[in-house]
């Protein structure tokens, strides 16, 4: 009976230890950050309003991501991340917006072969943009953001920006492991219309990281059969066929000061007597470290035109980033943007944003 007992504990005893070793082998984190702030905006020959806001430097967003490490140096991956607004505490970037509009993936990841991932993806031209400006994302005092992803209009010139979201749903996107800081990442959309695969969309980046000096070149292609539905102004744009969009940036940190420069074309083909939309812009930045923090500044110029007109853009962005510590930071923050044949508009803001 005793032996018998021995055996049973010592069977009990090795379930475990497996357990825990399969335990070990995978790891589920929640994870995100919140980003609130006071402050006002006033648009082009507005009035000010003011505001608490959401997402000053970053828009918010909390996530759910894991890895199963299968042996071999392959893991399966998966991360479910969506934006939220704190200053309402609702869901999305917008009313509408999806449960998890910033990623929502299952893929598979290799030491050797790279990393390929299925569903709604964070698009490489987007990851670009981010990283060689010193705003990074912020959609309210960034202006490489407000040059690339935002619509403007002045007299009859009507610039869409970059269609198709900064994530892109039913997608698979291919990246390469890292060759001596040199990364490429590839990204394809399927239209999924029965009979017709041509609408679609598809892109990628390279990405090269050494010491203080990086770069990237980016490029991404949209098409559609009809006006998509995230272009404000359908009119402007009858007879809307595809968009192409290149993009290169460099960075170097001098330790006292990091350097950022941005150039970027975008010709959305449109088939009407106003013609192709061309835009073409640049931006130059720096982030300078001082006490806690860094001072923050960005400026873009930016030329679009099309058969019957053009207008200019300047685009100032200027913040103190101040760090309470490595989750916490208090910033300040000043956005001027101005477009040829009219009065400018502005936003400022004080804030706090916390990673968890």
């Amino acid at each position: 009976m005793r032996a018998t007992t021995g055996k049973a504990l010592l069977a009990t005893a090795a379930a475990l230890l497996a357990s825990a070793g399969a335990m070990a082998q995978s790891s589920v984190t929640l994870y995100g950050q919140v980003d609130t702030y006071v402050g006002s905006s006033r648009a082009a020959g507005g009035q000010r309003a003011w505001q608490v806001g959401a997402g000053g430097m970053q828009t918010s967003y909390w996530g759910i991501k894991g890895t199963e490490d299968l042996g071999n140096g392959l893991k399966t991956i998966f991360d479910l991340n969506g934006f939220y607004r704190a200053d309402q505490g609702a869901m999305g970037r917008f009313t509408g917006d999806t449960m998890f509009s910033r990623s929502a993936f299952v893929g598979l990841q290799s030491d050797k072969a790279g990393t390929i991932r299925l569903g709604r993806n964070t698009t490489p031209y987007f990851i670009s943009t981010i990283l060689f400006n010193p705003l990074v994302d912020s959609y309210v005092f960034a202006p490489s953001i407000f040059h690339t992803y935002f619509t403007a209009r002045s007299g009859a010139v009507y610039d869409p920006g970059i269609i198709g979201d900064s994530g892109w749903s039913n997608s698979l996107v291919y990246s390469t492991p890292n060759f001596g800081g040199l990364t490429a990442n590839f990204i394809y959309a399927f239209g999924e219309q029965a009979g017709d695969n041509g609408k679609n969309k598809w892109g990628g980046n390279v990405l090269y990281f050494n010491g203080p000096f990086a770069a990237t070149v980016a490029f991404q292609q949209v098409k559609f059969n009809s006006v998509p539905g995230d272009v404000t102004s359908p009119a402007a744009l009858a007879g809307f066929d595809k968009q192409n969009a290149v993009q290169v940036g460099l960075s170097y940190d001098f330790k006292v000061v990091k350097l950022f420069a941005q150039g970027q074309y975008i010709k959305s083909n449109v088939n009407n007597t106003i013609g192709d939309i061309k835009h073409t812009n640049g931006q130059l930045g720096a982030s300078v470290p001082i006490g806690a923090g860094s001072v923050l500044v960005s400026y873009a110029y930016d030329k679009t035109k099309n058969n019957v007109g053009d207008f200019n853009r300047n685009t100032v962005g200027i913040a103190y980033d101040y760090n309470l510590s490595k989750r916490t930071d208090l910033y300040a923050a000043y956005f001027y943007d101005k477009l040829s044949g009219q009065s400018h508009g502005d936003s400022l803001g004080v804030g706090i944003r916390h990673k968890f």
